[in-house]
């Protein structure tokens, strides 16, 4: 694998005018991305725009981290994770994102922390594995989370997701094949970032807000998406110390 270095250009990232923090929080939406560096960074710097993907870096209460979108679906973060962890000096990846719920037991808002990410998809295959893996996330990135969403008194489930490459499935019924197995919602990106983590020696945590329930039919509009997870990207900025 490549050696760390902060001052090259990828094919997606270039050269950044300062360097990408060791934390990079990564919602999917640019948007999601532009708001929240303005929002809670101080001094929040661009570093990436290729293709309209946002990137920032600036400080949180004194300590450094970058935000910078995935984009959607696994191929999508699974460059831009490879990249940040190969080439760009980043030992964290927090994806902050949205996910649609298997189960009333969750209510729209709510925040899930990634355990562990079965998927649909064949990002995985890539690796050649005699068997199945299975994509989880770091321990001490989830087990300081789930403390601080305990103390700070945040209505927070700690599961196991699927990352799915269909945003729309021919079968609807497909979710409850899923649900029976205790998986708590689908989502489009943990599992191959998870994975590139593994391979890459790095730390990688999933922390999501239902957006969607698949058993009720509740959810909330694009633009509720787009601003209104504030407590997820609060709980994932208290993991950068």
């Amino acid at each position: 694998m490549s050696e760390n270095r902060v001052n090259i250009s990828t094919p997606h990232i270039p050269a950044p005018p300062v360097p990408f923090a060791k934390t990079v929080l990564m919602p999917g939406d640019p948007l999601r991305s532009e708001y929240m560096a303005k929002k809670y960074l101080e001094n929040p710097v661009l570093v990436n725009n290729v293709r309209g993907v946002q990137g920032y870096t600036g400080t949180y209460k004194g300590e450094p981290v970058s935000i910078m979108a995935s984009g959607m679906g696994a191929p999508s973060i699974g460059i831009y994770s490879y990249e940040l962890f190969s080439f760009f000096g980043v030992e964290n990846i927090i994806r902050i994102g949205s996910m649609g719920a298997y189960t009333k037991n969750l209510s729209l808002r709510q925040i899930v922390i990634a355990l562990s990410a079965s998927t649909d998809s064949a990002f995985i295959s890539q690796y050649d594995l005699p068997g199945t893996f299975a994509p989880t996330a770091d321990w001490s990135l989830l087990k300081k989370a789930a403390d601080l969403a305990e103390a700070e008194k945040m209505k927070y489930a700690v599961g196991s997701v699927l990352t799915s490459d269909r945003f729309y499935n021919d079968d609807s019924e497909a979710y409850k094949k899923w649900a029976k197995m205790g998986i708590l919602g689908v989502e489009m990106e943990t599992a191959a970032l998870y994975s590139v983590a593994a391979r890459l020696g790095k730390k990688a945590l999933s922390i999501l807000t239902v957006s969607d329930n698949l058993e009720t039919g509740m959810e909330l509009s694009s633009a509720e998406r787009q601003t209104s997870f504030d407590e997820m990207v609060i709980l994932a900025l208290g993991l950068i110390k």
